[in-house]
């Protein structure tokens, strides 16, 4: 083996030539004690309140419930269980990496940050495929529609996110260095054969599959917006805005996330140079925050069914139905423009 193979596994050698960065693991200190507290404390101020509102916007003032209703109020609840967490997180940041809540907490904020992530993750992936029920197949799935089976739905989507993120906590840890106590995450797990096998698998089944299913989703949507002659265009505009609040979560809130875990967790087994390793946490740590971003982005989602899409939905459905009613003394077949109905 020639030098310069020696030099990549010797991590000391690399620790060496990167004087500036003695320590890989603990690199972008900045970012930790600045960036993180910052953007956790914009988001908390954000969406603490903005879900509650939401929540009480949908338990009082939108009754009787319809099915999607009952996602949205359930896609609230588990956003305000993650920001209850940010409090606890903003501290540990700010005061630089020390945390003195206790065990208990520290898996409690742990599970909630991911409970929340994919929780998320699956309700919007729910939302989405009732939409493309209700506007591309409104008849055909007619019984998915009924609010018992919205509310097995979501009963089954916390019994599995609650599920696929419980092996978190047996596989992160604490550590004392320095007089502090550390909150690691799965990227620093010991465990790291384990931590990299559940990540792929979390991150396929409950990440990359519904971001392929919304994306389809909402790919049809908009084509069957598009088609429909008789829809007017403040309806589809209504329809684009919200194709595009949903693709933005999950390509810019979800996605960068996913990546930059899976990175970290692939170049802690192969050997690289201590600036590429310090670059790939940098990149880790930003997208921290707009992973959690995702509970001020479902905000705006709210926008957007509030106003006239709901409407424009199920126009859209019953010209699904109707397109075929022939209007008395004509010989052209005629589609109702505007009906009155909502998601």
């Amino acid at each position: 083996m020639n030098t310069t193979n020696d030099d990549l596994v010797n991590t000391t050698t690399w620790q060496d030539t990167e004087g500036d960065f003695p320590n890989c693991t603990d690199v972008e200190v900045s970012l930790k004690t600045s960036y993180l507290p910052i953007m956790y404390s914009i988001i908390f101020l954000v969406g603490f309140p903005g879900n509650i509102i939401e929540i009480c916007v949908y338990s009082f003032k939108m009754r009787p419930w319809k099915s999607s209703t009952i996602i949205m109020l359930n896609l609230a609840l588990t956003d305000l269980l993650s920001l209850t967490s940010l409090p606890f997180r903003i501290h540990y940041y700010a005061s630089g990496e020390h945390w003195i809540f206790g065990e208990f907490m520290r898996k409690f904020i742990h599970l909630g940050f991911h409970f929340n992530l994919y929780s998320s993750i699956l309700f919007l992936t729910c939302f989405s495929t009732f939409c493309y029920v209700v506007i591309v197949h409104p008849m055909k799935f007619f019984h998915v529609q009924q609010k018992q089976w919205t509310a097995v739905t979501c009963t089954a989507v916390w019994v599995i996110s609650l599920a696929a993120v419980s092996p978190i906590n047996f596989l992160i840890s604490s550590k004392e260095a320095q007089n502090r106590s550390l909150h690691l995450n799965l990227t620093s797990s010991e465990n790291l054969g384990t931590s990299r096998w559940y990540n792929w698998l979390l991150t396929d089944l409950v990440f990359f599959l519904p971001l392929l299913t919304v994306t389809l989703c909402y790919a049809l949507i908009i084509y069957t917006v598009a088609t429909t002659l008789h829809m007017r265009a403040c309806y589809k505009q209504k329809a684009h805005r919200l194709a595009i609040v949903l693709l933005v979560v999950f390509y810019v809130c979800f996605l960068p996330f996913h990546i930059f875990w899976a990175a970290q967790v692939e170049l802690r087994l192969c050997p690289v140079s201590c600036h590429m390793e310090k670059q790939s946490h940098s990149t880790y740590i930003i997208s921290g925050p707009l992973a959690a971003l995702n509970t001020c982005g479902n905000l705006l989602l709210y926008v957007v069914i509030r106003g006239n899409f709901q409407q424009a939905t199920l126009s859209l459905s019953r010209c699904k139905w109707s397109k075929y009613v022939q209007q008395p003394g004509s010989n052209n077949y005629m589609t109702k423009s505007e009906i009155a109905l909502q998601l």
